[in-house]
């Protein structure tokens, strides 16, 4: 997985990094499960990484007090692309609920992907 990471008014160390990458690849693995490899080469290619995550953390400059670090990430799936923000009192709060947020699209594009693929089956049956 390729994890982009881009800050703002912050200085990322490596403890939070590492937390982070933990957090967005515990989702790939979850991604995997819904579909196998022969979907995600057909998709990406197959020198292409398998899922991309752009990662935004930002520390709000006007609060001083309160939900001061906001998160953002954003995933790409074949014909979806998958965002979840969160502002929190603290920067480990923010990436663990974007990461919840997150894995709640997945269950739903996977829902509803399964779905149309049924469909789709049906009807070459008819």
């Amino acid at each position: 997985m390729k994890i982009v990471i881009r800050t703002k008014n912050i200085k990322l160390e490596e403890k939070i990094k590492n937390f982070l990458e933990e957090k967005i690849n515990s989702l790939e693995k979850f991604a995997k499960k819904f579909f196998g490899e022969k979907y995600w080469n057909g998709f990406f290619g197959k020198g292409r990484p398998k899922i991309e995550a752009w990662v935004e953390i930002v520390k709000l400059p006007k609060h001083k007090k309160g939900k001061v670090f906001y998160a953002e990430c954003q995933m790409n799936f074949p014909k979806k692309s998958i965002r979840a923000e969160s502002t929190q009192e603290s920067l480990e709060a923010a990436i663990e609920e974007m990461k919840d947020i997150l894995k709640e699209q997945i269950i739903q594009y996977r829902e509803k992907f399964l779905l149309n693929y049924k469909k789709g089956l049906k009807n070459k049956k008819s």
